[in-house]
């Protein structure tokens, strides 16, 4: 039998309005925007279903709206009686893959992410920092025009994607230094992101101490199921192993690529993204072939994944 992947999507995939025909339709997923609104103390259902944009696309807004967004979608897959052998998350996405696994309970998920996502907004002085996202270049090449820039300032790989998609972060100076390299290198395009910050850098360093610090005061147990990190696409299988990976996340590249390619090597065939979006299927098609994408975000999507999943054909 073909194994299978849940991968959970990360920032850039909430929209206004997710999650809203699961909340409605089933009661797993409204119980857990119960859930996140008790711990929060405010409605993040509101926020998820209504908007507005603006309030939602804050940082430390966004993380745990898309955790509890992917949680609730997970919560009526399981419903179902999908199981997956592996599990993986893209950035923020990692959370949700933990929560799935058992290693961190959801309460303490959606607050920590909160407190994440401030800890990511409140690292590096706004404005001076920033990600673009680098098409049509290897990553070698990607690391070259980083290195050429540093003369400008810190940027680095920030997220190795997909073949021909990486994503840089750093100081804006180096940052623009960079995106004129990367187009005189042969880059098809290079796309400023809509970020507050230079993400998954070493300008995130002193977040990921903060972020150790709230680590220490929750419960992190052993994943039940293997969780492929971001730092190195390899499993998390103690829950030592995943604080020190979480940390180490905030300032270190998401290497999708490598964990999209390194679930492929163990056997998975079958990827089912679950939550908003169909982001991480797109990349994961231009990673591997011969292999079954499904997504699950509402009603439609969940019916035609069942269907696929029982037919075969995704």
């Amino acid at each position: 039998m073909p194994k299978i992947a849940f991968i959970f999507p990360g920032q850039g995939s909430q929209y206004v309005g997710m999650g809203k025909d699961f909340a409605e339709h089933h009661p797993a997923a409204a119980a857990v925007f119960a859930q996140a609104e008790q711990q929060l103390g405010f409605s993040l259902a509101k926020l998820c279903f209504e908007g507005p944009e603006d309030v939602l696309k804050q940082t430390s807004n966004t993380q745990p709206a898309l955790l509890t967004t992917s949680i609730a979608c997970y919560e009526v897959l399981k419903g179902e009686g999908i199981q997956p052998d592996y599990l993986a998350g893209h950035s923020l996405g990692e959370y949700s893959a933990l929560v799935a696994a058992g290693s961190i309970s959801f309460p303490d998920a959606v607050s920590l992410v909160q407190k994440r996502g401030q800890l990511m907004e409140e690292a590096y002085p706004s404005g001076q920092g920033g990600m673009a996202a680098v098409l049509g270049l290897s990553a070698l090449q990607v690391e070259k025009v980083c290195k050429a820039a540093t003369s400008y300032g810190l940027v680095q790989p920030a997220n190795y994607n997909c073949p021909g998609q990486v994503v840089i972060a750093g100081e804006n100076a180096a940052l623009k230094q960079a995106v004129i390299l990367a187009k005189e290198a042969g880059a098809k395009r290079v796309v400023e992101l809509a970020v507050s910050g230079p993400f998954h850098s070493k300008l995130m360093e002193k977040a990921g101490d903060k972020l150790a610090a709230i680590l220490s005061e929750i419960e992190v147990r052993d994943p039940f199921l293997p969780v492929i990190a971001n730092v190195n696409a390899e499993p998390l299988r103690t829950g030592q192993e995943v604080r020190n990976s979480l940390v180490k996340q905030l300032s270190n590249p998401v290497r999708w690529e490598e964990t999209v390619q390194k679930l492929y090597d163990l056997g998975v065939r079958i990827f089912v993204e679950v939550g908003p979006e169909k982001v991480l299927s797109g990349l994961v098609k231009k990673i591997v072939k011969d292999v079954l994408i499904a997504n699950v975000q509402d009603r439609e999507s969940l019916q035609k994944t069942l269907t696929a999943l029982k037919g075969g054909n995704c």
